[in-house]
């Protein structure tokens, strides 16, 4: 399991290895919640997922995604919020030995 860093803004882009895979993370809030783009090398895996505390958020590996991500709240069980991003919630990249 690996803690990707992230800032406490409301609309975030950036790139990763994970896994091994060359990874573009898109971040943004909606008026209905936080959301996640997940892109390996340009191409989209996984597009508009809403970002629950604790649940996964790629979910299915047939889509081609090794391993998993998802956020956890360290304070409680809240869903996450981008205030508190990189803080109280934290995007975990869960390593396929992890699922």
């Amino acid at each position: 399991m690996q803690s990707i860093p992230l800032t406490a803004v409301p609309s975030q882009t950036f790139n990763a290895v994970l896994g091994g895979q060359n990874c573009t993370l898109n971040i943004y809030t909606l008026s209905t919640g936080l959301f996640m783009d997940v892109l390996i090398s340009g191409i989209a895996v996984i597009s508009g997922v809403l970002c629950l505390n604790r649940v996964r958020i790629v979910r299915d590996a047939y889509l081609g995604f090794i391993g998993d991500l998802a956020f956890t709240d360290t304070q409680g069980a809240n869903d996450p919020d981008y205030t508190g991003l990189g803080t109280r919630y934290v995007l975990l990249y869960l390593e396929a030995s992890d699922l």
